[in-house]
């Protein structure tokens, strides 16, 4: 599969990319599809307990893994699916004041979950995005 191209930001992306085997993003052409971002320190891999501050973090990562793969950021994102522990009320409205904050331009189609468990013991959000990446 030479014709993707895949990438594994510092810290931990690389560290999951050792540990479990995957990547954080490909790239295909001009769309980068990237792997669930939970709310940790990208660096260290810690978790804020806090919903709201997990939440505000993945959103973080999500930005730092689309630019790690070349894009944009949020901008270029036009699918979001998000997944959580648990989903109430107060995880839906952080969602949608960080979908205006970091996409105040547009509204991307969005897919909500809640499920019973995420990758890690404190991993309470884990949102994955496809962007379009138009190079000009």
């Amino acid at each position: 599969m030479a014709h993707l191209e895949y990438y594994s930001y510092k810290g931990v992306g690389e560290r999951n990319a050792q540990q479990y085997g995957y990547a954080q993003a490909v790239r295909i052409g001009e769309r980068i599809e990237c792997s669930g971002q939970g709310g940790w320190d990208p660096e260290t891999g810690v978790y804020n307990t806090n919903i709201d501050e997990q939440i505000q973090q993945a959103f973080a990562n999500v930005d730092l893994n689309l630019r790690d793969a070349g894009g944009q950021g949020w901008s270029q994102v036009f699918r979001v699916n998000s997944y959580h522990v648990p989903l109430n009320n107060e995880a839906l409205a952080i969602m949608t004041r960080e979908f205006k904050k970091w996409m105040p331009d547009h509204k991307p189609i969005w897919t909500c979950v809640g499920v019973q468990r995420l990758g890690e013991d404190d991993m309470r959000v884990e949102i994955e995005v496809v962007a379009h990446d138009l190079k000009e």
